[in-house]
Protein backbone atom coordinates (compact mmCIF):
# COMPACT_ATOMS: atom_id res chain seq x y z
CA UNK A 1 0.00 0.00 0.00
CA UNK A 2 2.93 2.36 0.42
CA UNK A 3 4.65 1.80 -2.32
CA UNK A 4 1.51 2.65 -4.45
CA UNK A 5 0.43 5.56 -2.74
CA UNK A 6 4.23 6.35 -3.29
CA UNK A 7 3.79 5.93 -6.96
CA UNK A 8 0.53 7.50 -7.74
CA UNK A 9 2.30 10.85 -5.75
CA UNK A 10 5.51 10.19 -8.17
CA UNK A 11 3.30 9.93 -11.04
CA UNK A 12 1.73 13.12 -11.02
CA UNK A 13 5.08 14.86 -9.74
CA UNK A 14 6.33 13.76 -13.08
CA UNK A 15 3.02 14.57 -14.95
CA UNK A 16 3.81 18.29 -13.86
CA UNK A 17 7.70 18.14 -14.57
CA UNK A 18 6.61 17.04 -18.20
CA UNK A 19 3.83 20.03 -18.51
CA UNK A 20 5.82 22.39 -17.31
CA UNK A 21 8.23 21.39 -19.78
CA UNK A 22 11.39 20.46 -18.32
CA UNK A 23 11.57 17.18 -19.99
CA UNK A 24 11.17 19.12 -23.53
CA UNK A 25 14.45 21.47 -22.35
CA UNK A 26 16.64 18.27 -21.38
CA UNK A 27 15.71 16.72 -24.49
CA UNK A 28 16.79 19.73 -26.49
CA UNK A 29 19.98 19.60 -24.98
CA UNK A 30 20.72 16.20 -25.53
CA UNK A 31 19.77 15.93 -29.21
CA UNK A 32 22.13 19.19 -29.88
CA UNK A 33 24.74 17.13 -28.25
CA UNK A 34 25.24 18.27 -25.28
CA UNK A 35 25.44 14.73 -23.21
CA UNK A 36 24.55 11.27 -23.67
CA UNK A 37 21.46 9.82 -21.95
CA UNK A 38 23.21 6.74 -20.01
CA UNK A 39 20.32 4.74 -18.64
CA UNK A 40 19.86 1.39 -16.41
CA UNK A 41 17.41 -1.40 -15.15
CA UNK A 42 17.52 -4.74 -13.24
CA UNK A 43 13.97 -6.47 -13.79
CA UNK A 44 11.80 -4.22 -16.24
CA UNK A 45 8.51 -4.98 -16.65
CA UNK A 46 8.14 -5.81 -20.18
CA UNK A 47 5.48 -3.01 -20.95
CA UNK A 48 8.07 -0.51 -19.24
CA UNK A 49 10.81 -1.45 -21.24
CA UNK A 50 9.35 -1.42 -24.06
CA UNK A 51 7.55 2.13 -23.73
CA UNK A 52 11.32 3.18 -22.94
CA UNK A 53 12.46 2.35 -26.13
CA UNK A 54 9.70 3.95 -28.22
CA UNK A 55 9.32 7.21 -26.62
CA UNK A 56 13.43 7.61 -27.04
CA UNK A 57 13.28 6.40 -30.52
CA UNK A 58 10.57 8.99 -30.87
CA UNK A 59 12.18 11.90 -29.70
CA UNK A 60 15.03 11.71 -32.23
CA UNK A 61 17.59 9.27 -29.83
CA UNK A 62 19.43 6.74 -31.15
CA UNK A 63 21.10 3.79 -29.29
CA UNK A 64 25.07 3.48 -29.01
CA UNK A 65 26.56 0.26 -27.83
CA UNK A 66 29.55 -0.47 -25.55
CA UNK A 67 32.21 -0.34 -28.57
CA UNK A 68 30.40 2.85 -29.60
CA UNK A 69 30.98 4.28 -25.89
CA UNK A 70 34.55 3.22 -26.13
CA UNK A 71 35.10 4.96 -29.83
CA UNK A 72 33.13 7.88 -28.40
CA UNK A 73 35.50 8.25 -25.12
CA UNK A 74 38.90 7.74 -27.78
CA UNK A 75 37.54 10.19 -29.67
CA UNK A 76 37.56 7.89 -33.32
CA UNK A 77 34.03 8.69 -33.50
CA UNK A 78 32.40 12.05 -32.68
CA UNK A 79 30.13 12.99 -29.93
CA UNK A 80 26.86 12.35 -30.84
CA UNK A 81 23.77 14.44 -31.17
CA UNK A 82 20.71 12.72 -29.10
CA UNK A 83 22.51 9.42 -28.22
CA UNK A 84 21.60 7.01 -25.35
CA UNK A 85 23.39 4.04 -23.99
CA UNK A 86 20.91 1.21 -22.48
CA UNK A 87 22.51 -1.09 -19.84
CA UNK A 88 20.67 -4.00 -17.56
CA UNK A 89 22.35 -5.22 -14.20
CA UNK A 90 22.70 -8.65 -12.70
CA UNK A 91 21.07 -10.93 -15.07
CA UNK A 92 17.45 -11.85 -13.90
CA UNK A 93 15.05 -14.71 -15.23
CA UNK A 94 12.50 -12.03 -16.84
CA UNK A 95 15.35 -10.19 -18.69
CA UNK A 96 15.22 -12.71 -21.50
CA UNK A 97 11.46 -11.96 -22.18
CA UNK A 98 11.14 -8.85 -21.08
CA UNK A 99 14.62 -7.01 -21.56
CA UNK A 100 16.30 -9.43 -24.60
CA UNK A 101 13.01 -9.99 -26.93
CA UNK A 102 12.21 -6.58 -26.74
CA UNK A 103 15.89 -5.25 -27.18
CA UNK A 104 15.92 -7.17 -30.54
CA UNK A 105 12.18 -6.56 -31.75
CA UNK A 106 13.08 -3.40 -31.99
CA UNK A 107 17.16 -3.35 -32.63
CA UNK A 108 18.63 -1.81 -30.17
CA UNK A 109 21.78 -2.72 -28.75
CA UNK A 110 21.85 -3.56 -24.48
CA UNK A 111 24.72 -4.45 -22.38
CA UNK A 112 23.59 -7.17 -19.48
CA UNK A 113 26.06 -7.22 -16.39
CA UNK A 114 25.98 -10.33 -15.10
CA UNK A 115 26.77 -11.94 -11.79
CA UNK A 116 28.53 -15.15 -12.61
CA UNK A 117 26.96 -17.16 -9.03
CA UNK A 118 22.97 -16.41 -9.56
CA UNK A 119 23.50 -17.91 -12.84
CA UNK A 120 25.35 -21.26 -11.62
CA UNK A 121 22.97 -21.18 -8.21
CA UNK A 122 19.65 -19.79 -9.53
CA UNK A 123 19.17 -16.52 -7.34
CA UNK A 124 21.10 -13.66 -6.12
CA UNK A 125 21.42 -12.89 -2.48
CA UNK A 126 19.57 -10.52 -1.43
CA UNK A 127 16.28 -11.74 -1.97
CA UNK A 128 17.22 -14.63 0.03
CA UNK A 129 17.01 -11.79 3.11
CA UNK A 130 13.99 -10.42 1.98
CA UNK A 131 12.17 -13.63 2.60
CA UNK A 132 13.83 -13.87 5.99
CA UNK A 133 12.82 -10.63 6.86
CA UNK A 134 9.30 -11.07 5.73
CA UNK A 135 8.97 -14.18 8.23
CA UNK A 136 10.58 -12.58 10.96
CA UNK A 137 13.08 -14.18 11.53
CA UNK A 138 15.70 -12.30 13.19
CA UNK A 139 18.35 -11.84 10.56
CA UNK A 140 19.57 -8.51 9.81
CA UNK A 141 18.12 -6.14 6.90
CA UNK A 142 19.58 -6.26 3.26
CA UNK A 143 20.36 -2.31 4.20
CA UNK A 144 22.44 -3.77 7.50
CA UNK A 145 24.41 -6.53 5.52
CA UNK A 146 25.51 -4.62 3.04
CA UNK A 147 27.56 -2.24 5.84
CA UNK A 148 28.65 -5.06 7.19
CA UNK A 149 32.72 -6.65 5.97
CA UNK A 150 32.11 -8.94 3.54
CA UNK A 151 33.06 -12.45 5.48
CA UNK A 152 30.72 -11.35 7.91
CA UNK A 153 27.73 -10.61 5.67
CA UNK A 154 29.03 -14.31 3.92
CA UNK A 155 28.39 -15.82 7.50
CA UNK A 156 25.00 -14.51 8.00
CA UNK A 157 23.71 -15.73 4.54
CA UNK A 158 24.92 -18.98 4.90
CA UNK A 159 23.03 -19.34 7.96
CA UNK A 160 19.60 -17.97 5.90
CA UNK A 161 20.04 -19.77 3.02
CA UNK A 162 19.64 -23.20 5.26
CA UNK A 163 16.54 -21.56 6.41
CA UNK A 164 15.05 -20.32 3.19
CA UNK A 165 14.15 -21.35 0.13
CA UNK A 166 13.19 -19.32 -3.00
CA UNK A 167 12.48 -20.58 -6.75
CA UNK A 168 14.90 -19.50 -9.61
CA UNK A 169 15.15 -15.79 -10.06
CA UNK A 170 18.25 -15.59 -12.49
CA UNK A 171 18.75 -16.54 -15.97
CA UNK A 172 19.97 -19.81 -16.92
CA UNK A 173 23.42 -20.81 -18.51
CA UNK A 174 21.24 -21.94 -21.61
CA UNK A 175 19.47 -18.42 -21.56
CA UNK A 176 22.56 -16.74 -21.23
CA UNK A 177 24.10 -18.46 -24.06
CA UNK A 178 21.17 -17.55 -25.77
CA UNK A 179 21.30 -13.96 -25.41
CA UNK A 180 25.12 -13.81 -26.09
CA UNK A 181 24.53 -14.78 -29.45
CA UNK A 182 22.01 -11.63 -29.93
CA UNK A 183 23.38 -9.80 -32.46
CA UNK A 184 21.72 -6.63 -30.12
CA UNK A 185 23.24 -8.17 -26.70
CA UNK A 186 26.50 -7.37 -24.80
CA UNK A 187 27.34 -9.03 -21.85
CA UNK A 188 29.73 -7.77 -19.11
CA UNK A 189 30.91 -8.75 -15.46
CA UNK A 190 29.03 -7.81 -12.29
CA UNK A 191 31.34 -9.91 -9.64
CA UNK A 192 30.60 -13.41 -8.64
CA UNK A 193 28.48 -12.93 -5.75
CA UNK A 194 27.25 -9.86 -5.99
CA UNK A 195 29.25 -8.21 -2.54
CA UNK A 196 29.70 -4.79 -1.82
CA UNK A 197 33.58 -4.64 -3.39
CA UNK A 198 34.48 -1.63 -0.82
CA UNK A 199 33.77 -4.57 2.07
CA UNK A 200 35.72 -6.87 0.85
CA UNK A 201 39.32 -7.82 1.36
CA UNK A 202 41.81 -7.06 -1.41
CA UNK A 203 42.11 -10.37 -2.44
CA UNK A 204 38.44 -10.91 -2.39
CA UNK A 205 37.80 -8.02 -4.48
CA UNK A 206 39.90 -8.91 -6.39
CA UNK A 207 38.90 -12.74 -7.21
CA UNK A 208 35.71 -11.25 -7.80
CA UNK A 209 36.47 -9.01 -10.79
CA UNK A 210 38.58 -11.40 -11.84
CA UNK A 211 36.76 -14.92 -11.72
CA UNK A 212 32.98 -13.33 -13.17
CA UNK A 213 35.17 -12.04 -16.17
CA UNK A 214 36.97 -15.43 -16.55
CA UNK A 215 33.89 -17.21 -16.20
CA UNK A 216 31.70 -15.32 -18.55
CA UNK A 217 34.50 -15.58 -21.31
CA UNK A 218 34.91 -19.44 -20.75
CA UNK A 219 30.88 -20.30 -20.45
CA UNK A 220 30.46 -17.76 -23.83
CA UNK A 221 33.49 -17.94 -25.85
CA UNK A 222 33.81 -13.76 -25.70
CA UNK A 223 36.10 -10.84 -24.32
CA UNK A 224 34.62 -9.45 -21.72
CA UNK A 225 35.55 -5.66 -21.15
CA UNK A 226 32.62 -4.13 -19.57
CA UNK A 227 31.58 -4.16 -15.92
CA UNK A 228 29.07 -2.25 -13.35
CA UNK A 229 30.02 -1.94 -9.41
CA UNK A 230 27.40 -3.71 -7.51
CA UNK A 231 25.16 -0.85 -5.54
CA UNK A 232 27.75 1.52 -7.85
CA UNK A 233 30.35 1.10 -4.67
CA UNK A 234 33.71 1.42 -6.14
CA UNK A 235 37.34 3.20 -4.78
CA UNK A 236 40.69 3.53 -6.72
CA UNK A 237 41.69 0.02 -5.53
CA UNK A 238 38.88 -1.37 -7.79
CA UNK A 239 39.49 1.20 -10.67
CA UNK A 240 43.11 -0.44 -10.42
CA UNK A 241 42.27 -4.02 -10.40
CA UNK A 242 39.69 -3.37 -13.67
CA UNK A 243 42.55 -1.82 -15.05
CA UNK A 244 44.96 -4.76 -14.45
CA UNK A 245 42.62 -6.88 -15.72
CA UNK A 246 41.84 -5.34 -19.30
CA UNK A 247 38.30 -4.11 -18.54
CA UNK A 248 37.70 -1.05 -20.88
CA UNK A 249 34.79 0.90 -18.89
CA UNK A 250 33.14 0.26 -15.38
CA UNK A 251 29.49 1.63 -14.58
CA UNK A 252 28.45 3.54 -11.51
CA UNK A 253 24.76 4.05 -10.29
CA UNK A 254 25.87 7.89 -9.46
CA UNK A 255 23.10 9.70 -11.69
CA UNK A 256 24.51 11.92 -14.24
CA UNK A 257 24.28 12.53 -17.39
CA UNK A 258 27.47 11.20 -19.72
CA UNK A 259 29.71 13.91 -20.72
CA UNK A 260 32.50 14.41 -22.74
CA UNK A 261 33.94 15.21 -19.24
CA UNK A 262 32.84 11.61 -18.05
CA UNK A 263 34.14 10.10 -20.61
CA UNK A 264 37.59 11.03 -19.94
CA UNK A 265 36.78 8.48 -16.26
CA UNK A 266 35.94 5.88 -18.40
CA UNK A 267 35.72 3.51 -15.24
CA UNK A 268 33.12 5.86 -13.80
CA UNK A 269 30.45 6.22 -15.88
CA UNK A 270 26.67 7.21 -14.43
CA UNK A 271 23.61 6.32 -15.49
CA UNK A 272 20.42 6.73 -14.67
CA UNK A 273 18.27 4.29 -12.72
CA UNK A 274 14.57 3.20 -13.86
CA UNK A 275 13.05 1.29 -11.28
CA UNK A 276 10.27 -1.71 -11.21
CA UNK A 277 6.92 -0.43 -11.18
CA UNK A 278 7.02 3.21 -12.09
CA UNK A 279 4.52 4.90 -14.13
CA UNK A 280 5.53 5.76 -17.75
CA UNK A 281 5.46 9.31 -16.43
CA UNK A 282 8.16 9.24 -14.18
CA UNK A 283 10.36 6.85 -16.30
CA UNK A 284 10.24 9.82 -18.21
CA UNK A 285 11.55 11.90 -16.07
CA UNK A 286 13.77 9.09 -14.43
CA UNK A 287 15.24 8.61 -18.42
CA UNK A 288 15.84 12.50 -18.79
CA UNK A 289 17.34 13.13 -15.25
CA UNK A 290 14.71 15.34 -14.15
CA UNK A 291 13.55 13.62 -11.42
CA UNK A 292 16.94 13.10 -9.76
CA UNK A 293 18.04 16.82 -10.04
CA UNK A 294 14.94 17.20 -7.79
CA UNK A 295 15.03 14.05 -5.26
CA UNK A 296 19.09 12.88 -5.10
CA UNK A 297 19.55 9.47 -3.94
CA UNK A 298 15.73 8.41 -4.83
Amino acid sequence: MKNKIRNINAKIISFLFILLGLTRRVKKKALRGDFILSIYFHSPEGVLFEFCIKWLKKHGFHFLSEEDILAIANNSIPFPQGGVILTVDDGWLSNEKNVIAIAEKHKVPVTIFIATHAIEEGNYWWPYVAKAQELRMGFPSIAELKSLPNKEREKILTKIKTQVTLERQALTLKQLEKAANSAYINIGAHTVYHPILTNCEDEEAYLEIKESKDQIESWLNIKVHSFAYPNGDYSKREIEYLKQLDFFSAYTTESNYLTRESLKKIYQLPRFCIYEGISKQEAICRMTGIWQQFFKGS
